[in-house]
């Protein structure tokens, strides 16, 4: 099993974690990106709102929810919620584990794109 990660930082900041893994060896957790792609972009993880929730990743800028593909629906919902709740800049971390995750991916553009929302997206993956 092989773990790669690469920081590519310049004028709009972009993280790429790519995950090399034998089929023997279970998928990273989604903890296991928010812990690592957070960190890499000095955010803070799991940062707890008043009401109990947490926020995936709280970065001077943003507050971000990191979801895997399947779930974009929620993440749209989640990552204006914290933006209002906390002031921040809206984001969204997808983290694709194959190639068919990227109909998902195409998904969440259009949507944003669609109603001009104004959340902020990185893409994990293929």
């Amino acid at each position: 099993m092989a773990i790669t990660l690469t920081i590519i930082a310049n004028s709009s900041i972009a993280l790429i974690i790519s995950v090399l893994a034998d089929t023997t060896w279970a998928q990273p957790s989604e903890s296991w990106y928010q812990q690592v792609w957070c960190e890499g972009m000095d955010g803070k993880v799991e940062h707890r709102l008043k009401d109990g929730r947490r926020i995936d990743c709280l970065t001077d800028q943003y507050a971000i929810e990191i979801e895997f593909a399947r779930k974009w629906p929620e993440a749209i919902g989640q990552s204006l919620n914290y933006s209002m709740l906390t002031g921040k800049k809206a984001g969204i971390v997808l983290v694709l584990k194959s190639a068919e995750d990227q109909a998902h991916w195409r998904r969440l553009q259009t949507i944003i794109k669609h109603y001009t929302l104004p959340i902020k997206l990185w893409k994990l993956g293929p």
